[in-house]
């Protein structure tokens, strides 16, 4: 686990790593950073889940357990004052036990750099406390698809972003899409390629420099043998620890089988 914080840590420094300020929420908003403005974010999160499957080989009711992670380096630069490109890159890991008995190896699945996203957020529309804005992106097969950490091929999607201020509250709405390509044919087989996604956020101040965050949403499930669609709620706290300094902790919970049980968040934002 240390090796994986520091690795984390030092793609961060390198890429002078960003994301926004709203994590640990899902939904994004409609803020961008401003002409020649950077923010840089550091993002992890620690999930886990637990299920009752019948192994039919052995004719036995087992427990299987995932646990897994992600430590998130992203990079946003204002190209103009309402639009920033965005670049992220993820760190993934995931260990399965089924009975207590570990059955996935670092070398097979699950632990490495996923894919990387390029992303641009346009703001084209701005009044009073309404603002809406778009965001298309690709998403690059820098992941080993073969250990479960891309999808092998460039996919690409579009966000439909809206952000309304009421003080001292604030409400975000997501609307996507995203069209996932596989270069494996067990991946292709197994995965629906097109992901329609909805979301909504609120935050507001407690006291100065808190922020309590709240999110929701529904996406449709990638798996061609499930028609649950995954559902989560979120609730977390961000605090400003300084004008250009934010620190964010969050947890997620499943509202239904196929979203994961609980995940925790954290996640530091520096501006400059």
């Amino acid at each position: 686990m240390a090796k994986r914080v520091l690795l984390g840590v030092l793609m961060a420094l390198f890429i002078n790593v960003t994301a926004f300020a709203a994590h640990p929420l899902i939904t994004d908003d409609a803020g961008t950073q401003g002409k020649g403005n950077f923010q840089a974010e550091v993002n992890s999160e620690f999930s886990r889940e637990n299920e009752q499957q019948f192994n039919k080989d052995e004719k036995k009711w087992e427990t299987k357990k995932e646990t897994g992670g992600e430590l998130a380096t992203i990079l946003s630069y204002g190209i103009t004052d309402n639009t920033d490109i965005v670049l992220g890159l993820p760190y993934q890991w995931k260990k399965t036990r089924i009975d207590g008995l570990v059955t996935t190896d670092a070398t097979e699945q699950g632990d490495g750099i996923s894919d990387m996203s390029l992303e641009v957020k346009w703001r084209f529309f701005e009044k009073d406390e309404l603002s809406l804005a778009l965001k298309p992106g690709v998403t690059l097969p820098t992941g080993n698809e073969n250990k479960g950490l891309g999808n092998g091929r460039a996919s690409y999607g579009l966000m439909f972003i809206t952000t309304t201020e009421i003080k001292p509250w604030a409400f975000h709405l997501n609307l996507g899409y995203t069209h996932n390509a596989y270069k494996l044919q067990a991946d292709r087989d197994a995965n629906r390629k097109d992901i329609w996604h909805a979301s909504l956020a609120s935050e507001v101040e407690v006291i100065k420099e808190l922020k309590a965050v709240a999110n929701i949403g529904i996406e449709r499930n990638p798996d061609k043998t499930s028609n649950t669609q995954p559902a989560f709620i979120l609730g977390g706290l961000i605090y400003s620890i300084a004008e250009n300094i934010a620190v964010d902790i969050g947890v997620k919970g499943g509202l239904n089988k196929p979203e994961t049980d609980l995940t925790f968040l954290a996640g530091i934002a520096l501006k400059f």
